[in-house]
C-alpha cells in the first residue's frame, strides 16, 4: 500500500496544504486507498485557524473521519520519523523558510525537520512548497542545498493561463502541479493547451 506524508508549518498558504490533504484522501483521487499522514506545527494550526476560520481538526472531520493519520509535531516516535517506514513521498505544503532553512541544515528539531531529513536520506520524493516573497539570500541558499540535495522545489507560484474564476481554482492548479512531481495527476486538472495566433 502507497504512504504519502504532508506536512504542514506555520507559513501563509494553508489552503494549499489542506487542498492537497483534500484530494489524496478523496475515494476518486490520484491514490484512492493511501495511507495517509499529517505533521502540523503549532503554528500551522493557527495559520489554519486564522486563514480558513475554522480549527484544523473541524477541516480534517470533512475529509472522512479516520482517512488521515495525525501526528504531533514534537513526537518524534511517531512511525514517519524513521526510514524503515517506507513513504512513496513527503510534502511540506506550505514550508516556512525557517522550515527550509533547518531541512537544509539537517537539523531534526521536530518531527516535520525529521520527515524532511528522512526523505533525503532515503531518496523518496520530497516535495517543498515555500510561500514567501521576496527570499532572503540565506532562503535563496538554502532552497539551492535542498535542491542540490534531492528536493523539488515548487514555490506557491499560480499561473493565470487557465483563466481562473476563484481562489479555490488558483489552489487547485498549484496542487495539480504538487502531485505532478511526484507523478499523480489531479482529476480535471486544467493543462496548458497552447496558444492561439498572435
Amino acid at each position: 500500500m502507497d504512504r504519502y506524508l504532508v506536512c504542514m508549518t506555520g507559513a501563509s498558504g494553508a489552503a494549499y496544504g489542506l487542498r492537497l490533504l483534500g484530494a489524496l484522501a478523496s475515494p476518486a483521487g490520484p491514490c484512492p486507498g493511501a495511507e495517509l499522514h499529517l505533521v502540523a506545527s503549532a503554528w500551522a494550526r493557527r495559520v489554519v485557524l486564522e486563514e480558513t476560520g475554522k480549527a484544523l481538526e473541524a477541516q480534517l472531520d470533512a475529509l472522512g473521519p479516520d482517512r488521515i493519520e495525525v501526528h504531533g509535531a514534537g513526537d518524534l516516535a511517531a512511525p514517519v520519523a524513521s526510514g524503515s517506514f517506507r513513504l512513496r513521498a513527503s510534502f511540506v505544503v506550505p514550508c516556512s523558510m525557517g522550515t527550509a532553512g533547518a531541512i537544509a541544515a539537517g537539523l531534526s528539531a521536530n518531527l516535520i525537520q525529521r520527515a524532511g531529513a528522512v526523505a533525503l536520506k532515503e531518496g523518496w520524493p520530497l516535495v517543498l512548497v515555500p510561500r514567501e516573497s521576496p527570499l532572503s539570500l540565506p532562503a535563496l541558499r538554502a532552497l539551492v542545498a535542498l535542491k542540490e540535495a534531492g528536493a523539488v522545489i515548487l514555490p506557491a507560484s499560480p499561473g493565470f493561463y487557465s483563466r481562473p474564476a476563484s481562489v479555490d481554482e488558483l489552489v487547485d492548479q498549484l496542487v495539480a502541479r504538487i502531485l505532478d512531481s511526484v507523478g499523480l495527476e489531479l482529476p480535471g486538472a486544467k493543462r496548458w493547451e497552447g496558444g492561439g495566433e498572435e
